[in-house]
């Protein structure tokens, strides 16, 4: 009786796993979300905005959503693309989510050092800036917010 139950449980297990990695992967498009390809960051439809936002920024030509809004490296890209994959999913499943989405403090830090990273000479040059070494380091993104997402 007992592995006739364990088997019933197993079988609903293995189910519900199957229905939603289906879903993940089917109708929501997970697929895509392995890619490099931007328009898969406008699955959802509010992201529409950051995309086209996107398509008429000064970076459309040489970076894509990863470049600047994941780490470099294999283990912390996909880390960060699961992260956000599954709270983006959450948020836009329950529609619990802003009009006006915010950047998380961790993908706010991997943007920034992004920014540092490609642009190195010039922000060498304006962090040793001896006014700059006396206080904290203020955010790239903090006066350059619309450069990747031009509204």
């Amino acid at each position: 009786m007992r592995a006739r139950v364990a088997i019933i449980v197993l079988g609903v297990l293995i189910g519900v796993a199957v229905g939603i990695g289906a879903f993940t992967f089917v109708y929501a498009k997970g697929y895509s979300y392995l890619t490099n390809d931007p328009a898969a960051c406008a699955n959802c439809h509010v992201m529409n905005d950051y995309y086209a936002g996107w398509m008429k920024g000064p970076h459309r030509s040489v970076a894509v959503c990863n470049d600047c809004h994941a780490p470099h490296n294999f283990v912390g890209k996909y880390a960060t693309k699961a992260s956000n994959g599954f709270w983006h999913s959450f948020y836009f499943t329950t529609g619990n989510y802003p009009d006006h989405l915010e950047i998380k403090p961790r993908n706010l830090r991997i943007t920034d050092q992004t920014c540092l990273h490609c642009h190195t000479e010039i922000t060498e040059a304006i962090l040793a800036h001896p006014a700059h070494g006396q206080q904290e380091r203020t955010s790239c993104v903090r006066c350059h917010w619309d450069v990747g997402h031009m509204k």
